[in-house]
């Protein structure tokens, strides 16, 4: 593996981690769970990390990106409910409502649908990045300096006749006649 996908990898899979992570440390606290430790933030993203690097060696459809989505921020739930316990009034965040899972399911697809549109968007540009564009071909098969132009003035060798007028010629300027007139 080159030195340039090893580093696409590795940056895809730091977003993919980073989201999900934030997502699910940012639903953890908002549902009652407390604020999240960095260590345990912190794990939860490296682990997220190395599993995405793992399976991210090509572009993934939506679907891929949606089950990877949803199974990364469950997991992550289920380690931040276990290693940042809520406390006080937030102790009731064991949430098996169907009410909860929905919106966890919701969030994810939502985040799936974000990072699938940026997946997409990043193999468009590395595909009209590896061949050089229209343009840029149009530009190189065009000639390096343009023709110089061919056309001369006209000039005519005939004389000019000023104020004759030649025999047959058919007379139409004026006023119209009337209509008793013919012409």
């Amino acid at each position: 593996m080159s030195s340039a996908s090893s580093v696409l990898r590795l940056a895809r899979a730091v977003v993919f981690a980073t989201v999900c992570g934030a997502v699910s440390a940012g639903g953890h606290a908002l549902a009652g769970g407390g604020a999240v430790p960095f260590e345990v933030y912190l794990a939860g993203v490296l682990a997220a990390l190395g599993l995405a690097y793992l399976i991210d060696g090509r572009e993934r459809g939506p679907a891929a990106v949606l089950a990877a989505t949803v199974g990364t921020q469950t997991l992550l739930h289920q380690l931040f409910e276990r290693l940042a316990p809520a406390t006080g009034a937030g102790a009731a965040h064991g949430h098996p409502a169907p009410g909860m899972a929905l919106v966890h399911l919701t969030v994810a697809a939502l985040t799936a649908w974000w990072l699938h549109r940026g997946e997409r968007a990043l193999w468009l540009m590395i595909r009209l990045y590896a061949g050089p564009p229209p343009l840029i071909r149009l530009l190189t098969a065009a000639p390096a300096e343009p023709p110089t132009p061919s056309w001369r003035p006209v000039t005519s060798d005939l004389p000019v006749y000023a104020g004759r007028t030649v025999s047959g010629a058919i007379h139409r300027r004026g006023p119209p006649c009337g209509p008793g007139h013919v012409g």
